[in-house]
């Protein structure tokens, strides 16, 4: 077991070595802990003159998983502003604002004379 301070005190390879070395570890850990669980659960159903096998169930009882929806796809929005000086920048509102909107917004432009009319 290693404190804080020793911890503190490795090396970055000593530290990624520890980390791949705990890794493994953990891998063999799992593996052994779902052995003795299988054991355990077959030594349970066995008290009850059954396998593991008996008692798993097929894949076609089991409920089917329903599909999720999917959603159409978003029409992009309408522009609703347009740069005075160059009428192919538009800006539909929504969202962070351009840097020709808030141009020209500073240069005393009025949002309404850059509005988009049909």
């Amino acid at each position: 077991m290693f404190t804080k301070d020793e911890l503190k005190s490795m090396s970055r390879k000593e530290l990624e070595k520890l980390l791949a070395d705990v890794q493994k570890a953990l891998v063999t850990v799992k593996a052994r802990d779902h052995r003795e669980a299988r054991k355990a659960a077959a030594k349970v159903v066995a008290e009850y003159g059954f396998s593991l096998d008996d008692i798993s169930e097929p894949a076609s009882s089991q409920p089917q998983k329903t599909k999720a929806k999917k959603k159409a796809p978003k029409k992009p929005s309408k522009p609703v502003f347009a740069n005075p000086e160059d009428r192919s920048q538009t800006w539909t509102g929504k969202g962070r604002q351009p840097n020709w909107y808030r141009d020209q917004v500073a240069q005393g432009t009025a949002p309404d004379t850059m509005r988009i009319t049909s």
